[in-house]
């Protein structure tokens, strides 16, 4: 395949992903971290250090979601109008998080990305892939945010029940010590699962632009999504973290671990086993209203978590309108 797209202009529209991997890390930075934090199990720095840390090494492990991302949601667009149709879908995934953030709502960067595709596809005439949309994006949407509620009840559950005889105070300390592992797996999590997007929309870039034709991830494509991820990550999303940490209940540190630990069995499973581009911020919001709900329902604080859900279910077409707008706009240039 002959290159038709100047370097110059694949390394703008590169650059454009960047930033929306930037603004996934600091976005998304609360979902690795705001339990530890929040129990006090670490602090905020030493936090946001190691999930960058842990970001960089589970980049390298997301290669199927990325190859879902790059080719399983839409068709592969062709030309100039192809480059345009990535540019509208990135600033549309980037206005949305940076809506969310401002308001510190824990949405979705993952369909935020996915919705400024096909938004940006419907509007340019590229196919859209609706059954991989429907079985690898819809469903796990739904099935692992339930998934995560159930199942950080039930560790919980089990928790109480393995530790009822034991000293509050030395199950308090020991769970503090073990929510640096539990946190370090949540953020690797993160990086298997968010910067394997990114990666996906460079190769499509790549694959548009006629520098690149496979699905395959160049490791140079990695190695930049997860360090540009990890940067945003250690530069920490305070507001979104407030709401994850402190808003939805007041966590304790055995409770901290109980979701982390949950939350990051379900990215695991999701994204090696199936390659599907699950959300790391619905997973663990649902776990930790899961593990509230051990102590007492109203332990939870449901309001906070109605709004949360509300914006879950806006993120989709909030930012798939953003890249129609964006579309038209661009029109000028084409």
């Amino acid at each position: 395949m002959d290159t038709t797209i100047p370097v110059l202009a694949v390394g703008a529209v590169i650059a454009l992903a960047m930033v929306f991997n930037y603004t996934n890390g600091f976005h998304d930075a609360a979902n690795a971290i705001a339990t530890s934090v929040s129990t006090r199990a670490l602090t905020p720095r030493v936090a946001l250090g190691m999930a960058a840390v842990a970001n960089l090494f589970g980049a390298f492990f997301g290669t199927k979601v990325a190859q879902t991302i790059g080719s399983g949601i839409i068709a592969q667009p062709e030309g100039v109008n192809g480059m345009w149709l990535v540019v509208a879908a990135l600033v549309g995934a980037i206005a949305w998080n940076l809506l969310t953030w401002w308001f510190g709502l824990p949405s979705s960067s993952s369909h935020a990305l996915i919705g400024g595709l096909c938004g940006a596809a419907l509007v340019a005439g590229v196919a859209v892939h609706w059954s991989v949309v429907w079985s690898k994006v819809v469903i796990p949407m739904v099935v692992s945010p339930v998934v995560g509620l159930i199942v950080g009840y039930l560790v919980m559950a089990a928790l109480f029940w393995i530790f009822r005889r034991s000293n509050p105070g030395r199950v308090t300390r020991g769970f503090r010590l073990s929510q640096t592992a539990s946190a370090a797996a949540m953020a690797f999590g993160h990086g298997l699962q968010d910067a394997a997007k990114t990666a996906g929309v460079v190769v499509l870039a790549l694959n548009i632009s006629g520098h690149h034709n496979s699905n395959v991830v160049p490791i140079w494509v990695l190695v930049l999504s997860a360090l540009v991820i990890s940067l945003g990550t250690y530069a920490g999303g305070w507001r979104v973290m407030r709401t994850l940490g402190r808003r939805i209940i007041d966590l304790t540190p055995p409770q901290g671990f109980a979701s982390e630990t949950t939350a990051a069995a379900i990215l695991y499973v999701a994204g090696l086993a199936f390659g599907a581009p699950i959300s790391t911020t619905h997973t663990i919001t649902a776990s930790i209203m899961g593990v509230g709900a051990t102590k007492r329902l109203s332990a939870v604080r449901w309001s906070v978590a109605s709004n949360i859900v509300g914006a879950w279910f806006l993120t989709f077409p909030g930012a798939g309108l953003v890249a129609v707008l964006t579309w038209y706009l661009t029109a000028v240039f084409r």
